[in-house]
């Protein structure tokens, strides 16, 4: 087995901008230490197909049939679009709802996920009002309080697009979700993004009990690049004393560094629907120069995260990011920061919100409860 990457490692900065034309040859997996392979696992080190010259895992029979209807939809490749273009292709959810009509079931949020209601405003941003949609469980509260923040590359998505994962959370953990939309780049360039995240963060603590919402249970959850918006927002309200801070961070299949030479980001450089070329074109269009990419709000296994929130890391098989996981996972553990990691088999990016479709998802949404609700303290 070859010597793994460490997280100490130097990377380069620019190997995201160079990911759409430059593929390199992959580092031996941060993922592929030690330990067999799980379907669901607790540990500082997982394997990947990729060691030991594997090729990408299969995807399940539920995970394929929604990938199969995204394939279906006509969408366009989304690193030959602009940005504008490229948010009004179909999407990973967009497949879910085509896969639950052809089984005949109700598309409608309320059946999808019931006692969980939704209501969309306005909070306020680092520079002016944002878009935001509240959930609330049914009953009287005060419940506890999630900012949860959406993926897409820091350029695409919305908080229409991730309700699957948002109104599941907010079921899954008996807790109110304030899911952000944030700006986005280009027009919005970094760090606009990681900036509104801290503001919509200050905006629910300081209107909880308007939202039946409990000050002192407050946690974090995002994914993909809203995974690294919430380490990251973590960070930072460990350094503002005028903020309480999170119990909990949940950060499902994050960004988490800039290294596109990883085991993962080679055996699944052409993964549906997140793949190498993509992520090139995210940190493109997502930052002003190169040297972003060193920011440590960006690359999160270069910052000072000791004492923040512990966090829980839930990663995708089927996944370019699947490696960042693990070492963002290596660096909170060497900051003495309380984290669980767990993987899941023969699922992609985006599963964690089809839970209406692939039982992996419906998994990881209650895990995913489970463990704030812990935090929380049982309540």
């Amino acid at each position: 087995m070859r010597t793994p990457l460490r997280i100490g490692t130097t990377v380069t900065a620019g190997l995201l901008l160079a990911a759409c034309s430059s593929p390199r040859e992959a580092a031996q997996s941060d993922s592929a230490a030690g330990g067999s392979p799980m379907s669901k696992i607790d540990s500082t080190e997982v394997r990947t197909t990729a060691e030991g010259g594997g090729g990408p895992a299969a995807a399940g029979p539920q995970q394929q049939a929604v990938l199969t209807a995204l394939g279906g939809l006509g969408g366009k490749p989304i690193e030959t679009l602009t940005p504008q273009e490229a948010r009004k292709q179909p999407t990973p959810t967009s497949a879910v709802m085509a896969v639950l009509k052809q089984q005949g079931k109700d598309t409608t949020p309320t059946a999808l996920v019931p006692g969980v209601t939704s209501a969309d405003r306005s909070v306020a941003g680092a520079a002016g009002q944002i878009p935001a949609r509240i959930y609330t469980p049914a009953g009287a509260g005060p419940f506890p309080v999630i900012v949860y923040y959406h993926g897409g590359g820091w350029v695409i998505g919305s908080k229409e697009v991730y309700d699957g994962g948002a109104r599941g959370l907010a079921k899954a953990a008996n807790a109110v979700v304030v899911s952000v939309d944030y700006r986005l780049a280009p027009e919005h360039k970094f760090p606009a993004q990681h900036d509104d995240a801290l503001a919509a963060y200050r905006w629910a603590a300081r209107n909880a009990a308007s939202l039946k919402g409990d000050t002192s249970r407050m946690a974090l959850a995002g994914e993909s690049a809203g995974g690294n918006l919430a380490v990251a927002t973590a960070v930072a309200v460990r350094d503002d004393a005028q903020l309480p801070k999170p119990k909990h961070v949940i950060s499902v299949y994050p960004i988490a560094q800039p290294d596109t030479t990883t085991a993962s980001y080679t055996t699944y450089a052409n993964a549906k629907p997140l793949n190498r070329p993509m992520m090139g074109w995210f940190a493109k269009h997502a930052t002003r120069t190169p040297a972003d990419l060193k920011d440590p709000r960006i690359n999160l296994v270069g910052a000072n995260l000791k004492g923040i929130a512990p966090v829980t890391i839930i990663n995708a098989q089927i996944d370019p990011l699947l490696d960042d996981g693990a070492r963002l996972e290596r660096a909170l553990r060497d900051a003495g920061v309380a984290v669980e990691r767990r993987l899941y088999d023969g699922v992609a990016h985006e599963f964690f919100g089809q839970a209406a479709v692939v039982d992996e998802a419906k998994e990881a949404q209650q895990y995913a409860g489970d463990r704030l609700k812990a935090a929380f303290g049982g309540r």
